[in-house]
Formats: C-alpha cells, structure tokens, sequence
C-alpha cells in the first residue's frame, strides 16, 4: 500500500506497524549471536595470526581458518538480510584453486576477503549498539502503555496521566523508525563490505559478457558447420547428379533435334555453373576441409585457388578450438580477396604460426597498398574487425600508400 493510497491515520498506523517491522526487530535479534559468534571466531583467528606470526606455523595455520570462517559467516549473514530484509547481497566470485598454498594467496591478496573480515570484527559493534537500541525502544513502549494503562485504570487524571498516555503514543510511533534505522545502518555496512564493490561488479560483469560472447560465437559458428554439412550431404549432392543426369543426356541423345541438343547442352552448362558456385558457398560458410584436417590444409587449398602466387608457411603444432580455426581462416580468406580485388599485388605471403597460447596469423602482398578499415568499400576489412574481436583477438593493419600491405592478426587459441 502506497502513502497516498493511506486514507485514514489508522491506515497510516496499521502500515507503520505492519509485517517489515516486525522481521526487522526479528533480523536485529537474529544478528546479535550470529555477529558476537562471528566476531569472537574470526577476531580471536585474526590475534592469533599476528601475534604468533614470527612462528610462521600459527599464520599459515590460522589464515586459512581465518578466511574459511569468514566464508562461513557471510553466508549466514546474507541469508539473514535475504530472509528478514529482502535484501540480497551478491557473493564475490572467485576463481576455483585446489592448491591450498595458492588459495591460501589468493584469498590473502583479495580485497574482498579482508572487506568481509573487517565486517565481521564490525558488526558486533553494530549489532550490539542496535540490539540495545531495539530492545530499550521496545521496553520503554511497552512500560509507557502499560504505566498509562494502570494510571487510567486507577482513576488517575490530569497531568500525569495525560502525560504517560502522550508518551506511550509517541513511543509507539517512533519504535519503528528505531527499528528500520538499525536496520538500515546494517544493510549499508553489510552491501559496502560483504557485497563485491563497484570495480569487482563491472569485472564480474565483463566477465559475464564475455562468456555470453563467446557461447554465441561458437553457436554461430557451429550453426555454420551444420550449414555447410546439410548443403554438402544434400542439395549438393542432388546437383551433381543433376548434372551427371544431363552430361550423360548430352551424350546419348545424339539423335534428337539441334534445338533440344542445345537446351540439353546448356542445362547441362548452367548445372556445373551453379554447382561450382555452390561449392564456393559452401566453402565460405565453413569448409570441411577445415573440420576434419586442420587450419594448415584449410590454408593450403585458399592458396592453392588464389589467383596469384601464395608462399605459405603454417607451424601449428597443437590445434586451437573449432571457433579460433574458423576465424583464423575467415581472416586469411578475407585478406587473400582483399588482394585479389584492391591491391594489384603479383604475390603474396602468409604465414600462420602458435605462439605459446596465442595463433599469429600474417598476411603480406606486394600490392599498392593504401587499404585501412574505414576507407570507401573496406567493408571487408572491417568484418575482419569484428570477427577478430569477437574471440578477444587483435588486429593490425600496415598499409602505406604504394605498398606493401602488411595484415597480423592474433588469436587466444583458448
């Protein structure tokens, strides 16, 4: 119910009093042996740690202890803001470590780790002072109504009773807004040191885009293979025969009229026309070739068909995912068209080589150069772009005017 759907005071009292009220003084009780336990375990850890630090047994001992309990309790207590308050604290993501010498560190250099440690030698503080505050403001509500009750009971009148039954009345009003203010100073000091903070958000939300990035990627890639094998298994399959169907026609029907030799003829002639073509598509959705041999034969044949001579040179030793194949191919395609249309080149070079976790990928001609991504019908080069980047790869492109023109590409291979 909003305030302005609050048409009387009783409706204004009733919502004052209503359910939040009551789970806050419950989360405010709650929080008092939660906080004190969290505060003595992990305190009591955190003095042992570095008093006896110079015996570098009670460190290494303690720290792990230190940080799984601080784990610990952090679960407990944002299952208590979620439960009572309805506020829910994202966790702090962090990276899976077996090593515990190395999660020992790990945990060591988070900030957010020692965030939640210092919540919880905190929140004692807080949750003491708020418990007190609650408890004081729920007694003296209590002992106002109960005195002012007993004094009109009793036939008091004047002064006095007018005075406790006024004082009762605003004790009433005002114990919850004790209530959520305790509250409220929980919740602040909870989201700023339990929760990741505003750089550990945009990290974790980089990350997030990323893995989203690349599941669409390798689905758009697989979806291409699934292409290529339906046009490959079918429709291509069906227009070779087509085409044997009417090469064979052309032969045996030598006694049919000119006319229908003709028709037969270029039937026959459009057939391997479209068939060739079809064999291109399918090759640039994704070839085969490069599924079932590799990125050095995929290379092979794009040199092999290029219309000016192509001194390869391919060291891949370990073969990177299906999706870094796809776009090392696309890239040294794209580039090899780009020469064979724009740059007047007599030759050219690549070469495509792993360097520990990385694919390199360099494509040189000899031509007139001049090509930049952003230049009138550079279309090309700017899916070249896109495509890298969207596997976290780089692209560079050196091309002065006159020449030569230098393409490298790099991959993660991961």
């Amino acid at each position: 119910m909003t305030v302005t759907e609050l048409s009387t005071p009783w409706d204004r009292v009733r919502v004052h009093w209503s359910a939040p009220t009551w789970l806050r003084t419950i989360h405010v009780a709650t929080g008092l042996p939660i906080t004190l336990a969290g505060g003595f375990v992990i305190g009591g850890l955190a003095v042992v740690s570095v008093t006896f630090s110079w015996t570098v047994v009670a460190p290494l001992a303690g720290l792990p202890l230190l940080f799984m309990f601080a784990q610990v309790f952090t679960g407990l207590q944002r299952r208590r803001f979620a439960a009572y308050l309805g506020v829910e604290i994202p966790p702090v993501l962090r990276p899976a470590e077996r090593n515990p010498l190395k999660r020992l560190v790990r945990d060591a250099r988070s900030k957010a780790v020692w965030r939640q440690v210092a919540y919880h030698v905190i929140a004692p503080v807080i949750g003491v002072a708020g418990f007190f505050a609650v408890v004081v403001a729920w007694a003296a509500c209590l002992v106002a109504g109960v005195l002012a009750v007993r004094t009109w009971a009793e036939g008091a009148s004047g002064w006095p009773g007018l005075l406790l039954v006024l004082l009762a009345f605003g004790l009433f009003v005002v114990v919850p807004w004790v209530v959520q203010g305790v509250t409220t100073l929980d919740v602040m000091v909870a989201e700023a040191l339990l929760g990741p903070s505003v750089n550990e958000q945009l990290v974790q939300r980089v990350e997030t885009l990323q893995e989203s990035r690349a599941e669409v990627v390798e689905a758009a890639d697989a979806e291409r293979r699934r292409i290529e094998r339906d046009l490959h298994d079918g429709t291509q399959q069906r227009l070779l025969g087509l085409a044997m169907n009417l090469g064979m026609a052309r032969a045996a029907l030598t006694d049919v009229p000119e006319s229908a030799r003709e028709v037969i003829a270029q039937a026959h002639e459009e057939s391997k026309l479209i068939l060739k073509e079809l064999r291109d598509v399918v090759r640039g959705i994704h070839p085969a070739v490069l599924s079932e041999q590799g990125l050095d034969a995929a290379l092979s044949g794009l040199a092999t068909r290029a219309p000016f001579p192509v001194r390869l040179s391919v060291d891949v030793t370990e073969r990177a995912t299906p999706t870094v194949e796809a776009v090392a191919f696309f890239v040294v395609s794209e580039a090899l068209t780009n020469v064979a249309k724009h740059a007047e080149a007599t030759g050219a070079e690549l070469t495509v080589g792993r360097e520990g976790d990385r694919l390199r990928i360099i494509v040189r001609d000899d031509g007139r150069g001049g090509a930049a991504p952003g230049a009138a019908g550079g279309t090309g080069l700017r899916g070249l772009v896109q495509r890298v980047g969207s596997v976290d790869g780089t692209l560079r492109i050196d091309s002065p005017p006159g020449g030569p023109t230098t393409i490298e590409a790099e991959l993660p291979c991961a």
